[in-house]
């Protein structure tokens, strides 16, 4: 792919700087740079290294890897030369590149320099001036202990506060040039000298534009207020030496011990250290976080759960139900066996601990730690790893946790992963802006002409002041006007769409983005997928099982647990370890039925899934009483698991009759299809990395006392782990074609002795310094040798509705696609595939994983000589191209059909819609529906964000909320399409209503010796701008060129709007010549035609133009609407009916003979008949690509 972009990275192109920097030391001669050209001669020879087509190996790079973090970013630099660049530390770089660095022949001169560069160098540090973030010693309950001062725990998304809300909103106002330029004007009226008309003709739409924009921006800014208050207001419970006190969320300090009931919030990422459930551990709910719904298991320190509550002398025995309780008051069993637990004096304050944790980080999915008590002998010390931290945002799931906070306010994981929202600008605003300052151009120039002509006599300047205001028409003010009354008019239209239930429009400035898009950047879990996983396929080799056959299934489990070498007591258990480990080469064909038993067992074993039971409501209407309460009936029973897979498997097992029961860190108990209790210890478990691909479990069954390691995991990993077969990749093949998501099943039985030397060397490993992981996984690699292969798996990710025809759509409008997702790699790979986002006849790249410079250089290479492929790549293996060959990657995976970057954190999503608008300089739309979704949907040219499981943080953060993943489809290519069409013909019609009238006044003055004086005044102008032509030309934003059924059904349309041809320097310059000769026409029509009085020119030139605005609307309308003919009848009556009234300006007399009317009708048709004629051959010679469709 793409053969002739070159693998440079950032560092070649600082070694062109430096041919250029010894080339100048080497011809200044000997002095202070005698010795420089040596230094640049060595980095110019490294540099070469760069430029080498392939890398064979990576010895090159391993000497100066370190030097690659530090590197200016050339590009980024050439980007950067803007007000921002020069204030921030540019001047100094001109300034010694200048003036200071040169031999100096001025020492004084050299000092002075250097002195004002220190003092600069010192104001910019303190102004921008940022707190080291650092590692910190966090005492249990002792925030007075904190070593610095940490961020208040308080959420703010506002813009503004009371004192910049008004400059804040009038700088974003006046910072394009169109609202300037109008401020100017009208601030020009108050001069006498330079007033030519009332003030109300300029201050009025100005006032209502600025005034309308304030209001809204004050409604926003209140919503987000009363969203901040919302949540920094909710109450929480604080451990103190007193007992419990409620505080609010925002006075959560770092050291506190906050107490968080089930389904609460969790208001600051704290390390996780006592809970209320039995086995020492809870789950929480993180879809706010990473956008995954499924519950996630953490374990709280052991130190101090296993913690003896104080005081406890009475009924011991209850607390073994309830660890969370921190003291018992005696008191008289209640029915049930429960004592209920109150605080009075927390234990957590009778020991002397401390956490040591890391700097904040950005990394959701690690965290490196410390928990250390002082006061036992010897201090005992306990490593601190993800599975133990609670990150705020997130809820809890189960049973009340207490945590000691670590981190607070924007050191929280959520809120570094949330980027600040930015005012979103549409390119076409962009545009017109542009167009507005080439008419600034074309108005100045021709009242320097005027002047010029008029020979400067007299004060010319107050002239050519005049001038500028009598043709400051050119840029009309009600183009502001019209263009925000026509989005709020596109919006209405989006919410009223009966096809597209449930949008909403939040950001009211963009709706033409929707018509530009070139790329579309999309998360998985839940927004293309409905994150429901179901149970399709099983596979054993010999005999396939789908979802027709599952009854077979579980008619053998039935019959292999009624049989009577099968039927053991669960409460017979035997200590005696087997005779012999089974063997591992088979050595009888089994029966199906004993093969179908075996792998229903390994998959009812093998998992991470935990059995959760909703506690029964008592009298009082209390839940917190211990586990002998609850409801474990079949109903009141659902599965927990940190992946959707594993919920799904464990499911089918209790469908087919294997059901899972009860889960704990140490025991597993299974329950047959004849309600028999099979109970098993859990000796050892390995979960599931991106790394290993697979997970497994050692189990002894407590009955038989039989060991066995059972392993599942990806088919490319499996393989080489089971025993030789010959079906295995056939099948994987064949449901991976499907759209399925395939995992391997196998075991392997252990003697007592094998474990236990087993456990020994693991153990060891695991207690090593250096290298743990490494070691760790060797270890468990010792076992995974000649695995019995049970069965294959195939289980179904449910898509949304219609996501396959609404992915090929928006593909054959020419946008491209990217998924960002932050799970796994296959699960990724597989819905790319099963979404059709990679088509079938693709093929993929999954970029390998690389960690250096020197193999991101050799991958790279490798995918460049891919064609036509689509990409899929980690967040880490990106971070580090990013790191090297950002401009490379990214033109590569440009060139890609479809991208799909997986294991990406929030942050990196947002970092990739940044890179693409950097690099690409095209509209960029983000879609997602979870709170890790909120920083790419900001940060993207569009956002739009769907309402679903994972909650509405998305779609209350998003421009555009929809409800489901299809109605992207009739959003982009109906509301999109015809918004930028739309607006393209309003913006350009208005600016034609005010080049037309500034032509006449042009050749008015110069009939009239290029006087100064104005053609109309006072109402005539406002009239002319508002009630005589405002209704026809804004009802443009009911035209449309084809019927929306028809937008859907040839998405290839849309791939026009992205060149942007409806709004160019082509199509204006177009208007302006329309312009001109209709202008020019009118008022030479009416010069020639008039016959006494000047008054007579103003009524026959006013009337001409009106019935010309209002025909030129006929003209430039595609498919008539109702109300469009409405608006020009009402608009003509205005100005019939008003004729009366305008005596000052009109000769009543004159107007009502036929002499008036048919001169009127004369320069009307002349200025307007030409262009029909040349519409009507233009749609015959040259139609455009829609009439082929409506005709």
């Amino acid at each position: 792919m793409a053969d002739q972009i070159p693998l440079y990275p950032v560092r070649s192109a600082a070694a062109v700087a430096n041919r250029k920097r010894a080339a100048y030391y080497s011809a200044v001669g000997p002095g202070p740079g005698a010795e420089r050209p040596s230094r640049y001669q060595l980095e110019d020879e490294s540099a070469h290294l760069d430029e080498m087509p392939l890398m064979m190996s990576e010895e090159g790079f391993e000497n100066d890897e370190s030097d690659y973090h530090t590197l200016p970013r050339a590009r980024a630099m050439r980007r950067r030369r803007g007000l921002g660049w020069f204030v921030c530390g540019g001047w100094k770089f001109l300034c010694t590149s200048s003036n200071c660095t040169p031999i100096p022949k001025d020492r004084h001169g050299s000092i002075k320099c250097n002195l004002i560069i220190c003092c600069c160098d010192w104001l910019i540090n303190v102004c921008q001036r940022k707190r080291e973030l650092r590692a910190r010693t966090v005492w249990l309950g002792h925030p007075e202990k904190c070593e610095e001062k940490h961020p208040r725990n308080s959420i703010k998304n506002q813009k503004y506060n009371v004192f910049t809300f008004l400059p804040g909103v009038l700088y974003e106002q006046f910072k394009f040039f169109l609202n300037l330029y109008f401020l100017v004007v009208s601030c020009s009226q108050f001069v006498p000298a330079l007033k030519i008309g009332y003030l109300y003709t300029y201050w009025a739409p100005l006032g209502f534009v600025l005034a309308v924009t304030i209001m809204r921006e004050a409604m926003d800014e209140f919503r987000r207020f009363q969203r901040d208050k919302e949540v920094n207001s909710q109450l929480y419970s604080k451990l103190t030496v007193r007992g419990k006190v409620q505080v609010q969320s925002s006075d959560i300090q770092v050291g506190d011990l906050i107490i968080v009931e089930k389904n609460q919030r969790i208001p600051s990422d704290m390390v996780f250290l006592r809970t209320s459930e039995k086995a020492g551990s809870c789950f929480i709910r993180t879809d706010q976080l990473d956008g995954e719904t499924d519950w996630k298991l953490r374990v709280a320190v052991s130190c101090t759960q296993r913690l003896p509550a104080l005081g406890s002398q009475t009924h011991s025995v209850e607390l073994l139900y309830s660890p969370f309780s921190w003291c018992s008051i005696s008191a008289p069993r209640p029915p049930g066996g429960c004592v209920r637990s109150f605080p009075r004096e927390c234990d957590l304050f009778s020991i002397s601990a401390y956490v040591h944790a890391q700097k904040p980080q950005l990394d959701i999915h690690s965290f490196e730690g410390t928990f250390t008590r002082e006061d036992s002998d010897p201090p005992i010390h306990e490593s601190l790893s993800i599975e133990n931290t609670l990150w705020a945002s997130t809820v809890v799931a189960s049973g009340t946790v207490i945590g000691v906070v670590i981190y607070t306010g924007k050191e929280t994981r959520s809120v570094m992963n949330t980027s600040n929202p930015k005012n979103k600008v549409g390119l076409l605003d962009l545009e017109l802006n542009q167009l507005t300052k080439a008419l600034f151009l074309a108005l100045v120039a021709l009242s320097v002409v005027m002047v010029t002509l008029q020979g400067f006599v007299g004060p010319w300047y107050r002239n050519l002041f005049r001038f500028l205001l009598l043709f400051s028409y050119i840029i009309p003010i009600s183009l502001r006007v019209n263009l925000d009354m026509g989005k709020a008019a596109y919006g209405w239209m989006m919410m009223r769409d009966e096809n597209i239930p449930g949008t909403v429009v939040r950001t009211s400035t963009i709706p033409e983005e929707l018509g530009r898009l070139v790329y579309l950047l999309t998360d998985k879990t839940g927004t293309l997928t409905q994150n429901e996983m179901v149970f399709k396929r099983l596979h054993l080799g010999t005999v396939s099982y789908g979802t027709d056959t599952m009854d077979e299934i579980q008619s053998h489990v039935r019959s292999s647990y009624t049989q009577p070498h099968s039927q053991a007591s669960g409460n017979n258990t035997s200590s005696t370890p087997p005779r012999k480990a089974q063997s591992s080469g088979p050595k009888v064909r089994k029966s199906v039925s004993s093969r179908v038993h075996e792998a229903v067992t390994a998959i009812a074993l093998c998992h991470n899934v935990t059995p959760v039971y909703e506690s029964r409501t008592g009298v009082t209407g209390e839940t917190e009483y211990a586990e002998v309460d609850q409801d474990f009936s079949d109903e009141n029973r659902t599965y927990q698991a940190s992946s959707p897979d594993e919920v799904a498997l464990v499911q089918w097992t209790e469908s087919v009759g294997l059901t899972l029961v009860n889960r704990d860190l140490t025991s597993m108990q299974l329950r047959t299809p004849g309600g028999q209790i099979l109970t098993y210890c859990v000796l050892q478990m390995f979960p599931f990395t991106s790394e290993g691909k697979r997970m497994g479990i050692i189990v002894r069954d407590e009955s038989t006392a039989e060991i066995t390691f059972y392993m599942k995991g990806a088919d490319a990993v499996m393989s080489t782990i089971v025993q030789y077969n010959d079906w295995l990749e056939e099948e994987c093949g064949n449901m991976a074609r499907e759209g399925l998501r395939t995992l391997v099943v196998a075991k392997r039985a252990l003697t007592e002795e094998q474990y236990q030397d087993f456990e020994s060397r693991y153990m060891q490993a695991k207690l090593s310094v250096h290298d743990r992981a490494l070691k760790v996984a060797a270890v468990v690699e010792s076992l995974e040798r000649e695995m019995q292969l049970l069965c294959l798996t195939g289980v179904e990710d449910r898509l949304q509705a219609d996501v396959r025809p609404t992915l090929e759509m928006l593909r054959n409008a020419g946008i491209k696609i990217w998924m960002l997702t932050g799970d796994k790699l296959e699960t990724a790979t597989c819905i790319a595939k099963s979404s059709h986002l990679v088509s079938r006849a693709q093929d993929i790249h999954v970029f390998r994983p690389v960690a250096s410079r020197g193999e991101a250089h050799l991958e790279l290479n490798a995918f460049r000589r891919k064609h036509d492929c689509a990409l899929v790549i980690s967040g880490d293996s990106l971070e580090v191209c990013l790191r090297y060959y950002e401009h490379e990657l990214v033109e590569l995976a440009c060139q890609c059909p479809a991208v799909v970057c997986c294991r990406c954190s929030p942050t990196q999503k947002a970092h990739i819609v940044k890179l693409l608008q950097q690099h690409t300089r095209k509209r960029t739309c983000a879609i997602g529906d979870g709170g890790n979704d909120v920083s790419m949907i900001q940060a993207a040219d569009c956002g739009i964000g769907i309402e679903g499981k994972e909650g509405k943080a998305a779609s209350l953060a998003a421009d555009f909320s929809i409800t489901q993943f299809k109605h992207i489809g009739r959003l982009l290519m109906v509301h999109g399409r015809s918004s930028y069409k739309r607006s393209a013909a309003l913006g350009q019609f208005v600016m034609h209503r005010g080049l037309i009238i500034s032509t006449m006044q042009a050749v008015f003055s110069s009939v009239c010796y290029f006087a100064s004086v104005p053609l109309y005044q006072g109402f005539l102008m406002v009239g002319y701008a508002t009630i005589y032509t405002m209704f026809p030309v804004f009802s443009l934003v009911l035209d449309q060129d084809v019927k929306p059924d028809m937008a859907m059904l040839y998405p290839e349309l849309y791939k026009d709007l992205t060149k942007g041809r409806s709004l160019s320097f082509k199509t204006f310059l177009v208007w302006v010549l329309i312009s001109i000769y209709q202008g020019g026409i009118l008022m030479y029509g009416a010069l020639v035609l008039f016959e006494s009085e000047f008054v007579h020119v103003v009524a026959i030139s006013f009337t001409a133009l009106i019935l010309t605005e209002l025909l030129m609307v006929a003209l430039t309308v595609r498919t008539w609407h109702w109300l469009m003919v409405v608006a020009e009848f009402l608009s003509l009556g205005c100005y019939v009916a008003s004729l009366a009234f305008l005596n000052e300006y009109f000769d009543l007399a004159f107007i009502t003979t036929m002499t008036f009317l048919w001169k009127v009708s004369a320069i009307t048709v002349v200025s307007c008949l030409p262009l029909y004629v040349l519409k009507y051959l233009k749609r015959k010679l040259s139609p455009p690509s829609y009439s082929k469709l409506t005709s």
